[in-house]
């Protein structure tokens, strides 16, 4: 499986939040990675309405953590961003190809599947985030 550049963003997205113990705002995420502001804002929106972090708007504002990164599945934020996290459509239910009744391999996918799930499901943003020092050291790709 390839993630998708939203799920990318979503991650990181969620991995600074974690190293900040008050607000943030788009473009400080934006603007130590590297990417667009409005690539941020769509990200942060879709993360808010999941419930994975709290938007205030206006003087003071900004993004949060709406959870604690223990409670953070890496998994599950996947799942939510991802529309389709099949190795191959057979796996899920397309029924297209030719030697779909009887297919091996689609068994062995969907293991395959089963198995990265599994692990990801096992890991919380508690265990991927950098110290904010780390993060803080970091020299923007765009300067």
């Amino acid at each position: 499986m390839k993630l998708t550049i939203q799920t990318d963003y979503a991650l990181r997205t969620l991995m600074f939040l974690a190293t900040r113990s008050s607000r943030a705002k788009v473009g400080d995420i934006a603007q130590l990675f590297g990417i667009s502001v409005h690539h941020v804002a769509k990200v942060v929106n879709l993360l808010a309405r999941e419930g994975y972090i709290h938007t205030t708007r206006g003087v003071g504002g900004g993004i949060e953590l709406a959870k604690q990164p223990k409670e953070i599945v890496v998994g599950e934020v996947i799942a939510t961003m991802e529309a389709d996290m099949h190795l191959l459509s057979c796996v899920g239910d397309d029924d297209s190809c030719v030697i779909h009744a009887f297919c091996k391999l689609k068994g062995v996918l969907a293991e395959a599947e089963r198995v990265q799930r599994e692990y990801l499901d096992s890991i919380t943003l508690a265990d991927v985030v950098p110290t904010r020092r780390q993060l803080d050291r970091v020299k923007s790709p765009r300067t």
